[in-house]
């Protein structure tokens, strides 16, 4: 009775040290509260359906003690096996058993339902009626309870597990809202004439273009306006071959001249750490896997680092590589750019894109530099920043900090280091950096006014948390993993809106 009192206890209790908490860490999508499983009162999971004996060693109670942990990986592999999920779930040439269980998790969060067998009774030699179960057959009568009664309470513990969400898809639904509208509608339509005309004018006029870039680049356009707008090209459009042709073979020559140095006594700690962070890099995006990729971007971050020793390399600076690398890349990628092989790309192609990544990371670093330095002067003085400017938009969520003793440095830190890119989809990501190319120190100052109107957004969430644990754990995991256009473009009006009130009254409502 006492070790049925034991198992009971952990189990009930959610809050016990070392029980499953749906708690992801920052390179993972936080979980979606809508698609987690509920049961009603009277159909919730019975684990313990067969009374354990008293356990006399430790031996014989782990194995008396069903836990969520528990499941039979050959049950659960052949249940998996028996329904087909297409490929884009899963990276090429990856058909391993943890990949199948995966895809069932994600098939199951998008809606899709396995296909069930027909039910038919069939009877054995001996007469006995036999009934499927869950897709087995077993005995209908009192001697098959017990085994129908452990199938069932496998199924139900692996439904009980917190449900992976679906990973939203970094091109085929990069223009689409949450709600999922089709990317183009007649406004849009306009709106990619207008640009296109900008675009084909001698000399593009950067200020109009800045205008029409502010509520969101059509994808068709992207590349070329990313690259005018961070002053990798010049307006004048004679000159863009010239200059391209020009930075793309510096950076080569870059390349020849210092990466072989990676493995120099000076160097070898920064490549290093480079090496290390490269996989940690959007670990559930296919693309970001491969090694062709992943090659790409060590040398992209190391001649970044060994040109700029004030700063060298610093972990969340690999991040910033992204956006620029998918959107050069979905210039010739018609196709889902998250599953897209690189390596099938012309190999000038493949240069072409990783040199303009690097000058407009570059470019982009430039502004930014001082949140890399020794000591991250950049970041302390923005997290400050947003400290005085919440106390001043929202004294609740202010003082509700400061009674749990929650300090902004322990989550707004990573939302200056990595520009937000750990807190929403990349797709949201490359909305937002949209309007940060259109905006004047768009990715310094008016940062700190998208990262003020995001921690308000979640102004209702914060102050139902009563303690600094939630506190931190909702402000560390925010679920924005549905988010698109829609939500983004909301998020930049609240900022733009806060920028007007208080960038030019710094003593407005201060207390």
């Amino acid at each position: 009775m006492a070790a049925d009192n034991r198992i009971n206890f952990w189990r009930r209790n959610a809050k016990v040290p070392g029980s499953v908490q749906p708690v992801y860490g920052a390179q993972h999508p936080p979980l979606d509260p809508c698609l987690r499983r509920t049961y009603p009162k009277d159909t919730k999971p019975k684990f313990n359906s067969v009374k354990s004996k008293k356990p006399c060693s430790f031996h014989e109670f782990a194995s008396s003690t069903n836990d969520a942990w528990d499941i039979d990986d050959d049950e659960e592999d052949e249940d998996f096996r028996r329904t087909p999920f297409p490929a884009p779930f899963a990276p090429p040439g990856q058909d391993s058993a943890p990949n199948q269980r995966l895809q069932l998790q994600v098939g199951d969060a998008a809606g899709l339902k396995p296909p069930r067998p027909e039910a038919r009774n069939v009877q054995d030699d001996d007469g006995t009626e036999r009934e499927p179960v869950n897709g087995k057959i077993v005995k209908s009568n009192s001697e098959a309870d017990l085994k129908t009664s452990s199938v069932r309470s496998s199924l139900q513990k692996q439904q009980s597990l917190p449900v992976r969400p679906v990973i939203p898809l970094v091109a085929r639904i990069s223009d689409q809202n949450a709600s999922g509208a089709p990317p183009m509608t007649v406004r849009e339509k306009s709106r990619l004439d207008k640009f296109k005309q900008l675009l084909a004018s001698p000399n593009t006029d950067l200020e109009e273009l800045r205008k029409h870039s502010w509520s969101g680049i059509p994808r068709e356009v992207r590349p070329i306006t990313w690259r005018l707008l961070s002053g990798y090209l010049p307006a004048n459009k004679e000159r863009r071959e010239l200059v391209l042709k020009r930075k793309r073979e510096e950076y080569f020559g870059f390349i020849e001249q210092y990466y072989h140095s990676r493995t120099d006594e000076h160097h070898k700690d920064t490549y290093r750490q480079i090496h290390i962070d490269i996989p940690r890099t959007n670990p559930l995006i296919p693309l970001f896997q491969q090694p062709a990729v992943q090659e790409v971007f060590e040398r992209i971050l190391f001649i970044w680092a060994i040109r700029h020793p004030a700063s060298g390399y610093v972990q969340g600076i690999n991040d910033l590589v992204t956006p620029f690398f998918v959107v050069f890349l979905s210039e010739f990628v018609t196709e889902d750019v998250e599953n897209f092989e690189v390596a099938a790309l012309p190999l000038e192609t493949q240069r072409n894109i990783e040199a303009d990544s690097f000058w407009c990371m570059s470019k982009l670093l430039d502004g930014i530099q001082d949140n890399y330095t020794f000591a991250q002067p950049g970041i302390q003085n923005k997290v400050k920043a947003l400290e005085e400017l919440v106390g001043r938009i929202d004294g609740d969520i202010h003082n509700h900090f400061k009674r749990y003793e929650v300090e902004y440095l322990q989550f707004a830190f990573r939302w200056m280091n990595n520009l937000l890119m750990r807190e929403l989809p990349l797709r949201c990501t490359i909305r937002l950096w949209d309007t940060y190319q259109a905006e004047t120190d768009g990715f310094s100052r008016f940062h700190l006014y998208v990262c003020a109107a995001f921690l308000i957004e979640w102004r209702k969430e914060i102050l139902s948390m009563v303690d600094f644990q939630s506190l931190l754990i909702l402000l560390q995991n925010l679920p924005t993993i549905h988010w698109g256009n829609e939500e983004v473009g909301l998020l930049l009006a609240e900022a733009y809106r806060l920028k007007y009130m208080f960038a030019d009254a710094p003593s407005h409502y201060k207390r």
